[in-house]
């Protein structure tokens, strides 16, 4: 069946988006009539009813109506009605991946990702989740990764993402620490430089909470440019990821933070709370446990990272 065709006819685009609206159910539902249809997409009656009939006729969806107590979705063909709401594949945008540990989110992602319904899932990296939501806003991705803490703190000011799959304790990175250009220090003080990025919520709020009280001038970095920055003297510290240091074997003086509530250690993966049926499609086809069994094989050396 040529999907496409059937898109481009006169009530394509009231397909898709039934289509797009069926991802969001599943079998046993209890659906809207077509009248509340009609009604939330300001359509026809008639346009409705043939966009329902195209989706059953060609097995993307079976409905059964059950006289006063309503119609319910008794079937649900995923590969079909990814094809008519027009989704052929999944993007999605994380940290650049300079840790072993973002290597291994990756490539859990990916593998979770393949061989359901034939859609090619790709990822892309950026700096900054603040700079990820912003292309998840204007839907340049599917669904982005950021720290929970980072997550929270978006919904609580702007509530325009929606989490839909947490991947646990230690899941983003082991821990952050603060890193001095040299030995002598092992606390922040008075007349510091200190580097913070401004899009990366996770760094900032540490920033700012380890420098409390202290006299310092805030010296606006790229998160990725912190560790290079402090170590040629340029600012005298930074917050950094000390899952690098290790991986890298960097020798840079650096001390852990304590006893912060800033959980910035767990990895979730959010979508653009006006996409929900990507939220649905991405809740069904990611299982967190096989993203993080990989992750743990990279991290263990076991099997190359592949993203």
């Amino acid at each position: 069946m040529d999907y496409k065709q059937i898109l481009l006819s006169k009530n394509g685009y009231v397909t898709l988006t039934l289509a797009k609206e069926f991802l969001k159910y599943s079998v046993g539902d209890k659906i809207p009539t077509v009248t509340e249809i009609s009604d939330r997409f300001n359509l026809a009656r008639g346009t409705v009813q043939n966009a329902l009939k195209t989706l059953q006729n060609n097995d993307a969806i079976r409905i059964e109506s059950k006289g006063h107590l309503g119609s319910y979705l008794i079937k649900k063909n995923m590969k079909v009605l990814l094809e008519f709401a027009g989704i052929t594949s999944i993007v999605g945008v994380m940290p650049l991946p300079y840790s072993r540990r973002y290597e291994g989110l990756a490539s859990g992602l990916l593998v979770a990702m393949e061989n359901h319904y034939n859609i090619p899932a790709s990822m892309a990296y950026m700096r900054g989740s603040l700079n990820r939501i912003s292309m998840l806003e204007s839907n340049r991705y599917d669904y982005a990764i950021i720290s929970r803490d980072a997550a929270e703190q978006i919904l609580d000011k702007y509530n325009n993402i929606i989490i839909v799959k947490s991947f646990g304790r230690y899941s983003y990175l082991s821990e952050h620490v603060i890193i001095f250009k040299n030995n002598k220090y092992d606390a922040v003080e008075d007349g510091m430089k200190i580097g913070v990025d401004n899009d990366s919520v996770d760094q900032k709020r540490l920033t700012e909470a380890i420098c409390k009280g202290k006299k310092v001038e805030f010296v606006h970095i790229d998160y990725s440019q912190s560790l290079k920055r402090v170590m040629s003297g340029d600012i005298d510290a930074s917050v950094w990821n000390k899952d690098e240091i290790l991986d890298k074997m960097i020798e840079v003086n650096y001390v852990e933070i304590q006893n912060l509530d800033i959980l910035a250690d767990e990895a979730v993966l959010v979508v653009n709370k006006e996409e929900p049926e990507m939220a649905s499609l991405l809740d069904e086809i990611i299982d967190v446990k096989a993203v993080t069994n990989i992750q743990k094989l990279v991290l263990e050396g076991k099997i190359t990272p592949s993203y």
